[in-house]
């Protein structure tokens, strides 16, 4: 591996995850795992009345890569929809996989600390992962805010 892509932003990112806990009682959870690494992100949320997160826990077993993904999606998720959550995750997803993506993608504050990554295929799952576990936990909620009797069960998933 290159030391550009394990570089000192990256392990100050992962050492720093923000709602690095699980909630007590979520609206919805979801959970994501990566076959590659074994890397999995478990996502609790609670929503407000319109459906955007208003609260957010996790629960990350992940390589560093994951880890600082993580901590760059939970320091800018609180306010977002599912859908908005979804976009940026197929956004990621695009930006990784195109190695003439630019050094600065404007879909999310700070990813351009994985430009090095984008030639590293097999780790893309693993940054994708805490994106994908919020858009699927905020997608149960179908908008549903706290205390509502749509909320769903809390899951392990993955």
């Amino acid at each position: 591996m290159s030391s550009a892509l394990y570089n000192r932003d990256i392990l100050r990112l992962a050492a720093a995850i923000p709602h690095h806990h699980r909630l007590d009682h979520p609206d919805a959870s979801a959970g994501r795992r990566s076959p590659t690494c074994g890397s999995r992100v478990i996502a609790d949320v609670r929503v407000d009345g319109e459906g955007r997160l208003a609260e957010l826990g996790l629960d990350v077993r992940a390589c560093a890569l994951g880890q600082a993904s993580a901590a760059l999606m939970a320091a800018h998720a609180i306010g977002r929809t599912a859908q908005e959550m979804a976009q940026a995750g197929d956004y990621l997803r695009a930006w990784l996989a195109d190695p003439q993506g630019g050094a600065e993608p404007d879909f999310w504050p700070g990813m351009a600390v994985f430009a090095a990554a984008r030639d590293y295929p097999a780790r893309h799952p693993s940054i994708l992962l805490a994106f994908e576990a919020v858009a699927e936990a905020l997608a149960r909620t179908n908008g549903q805010g706290s205390g509502s009797d749509a909320r769903l069960q809390r899951s392990a998933g993955a």
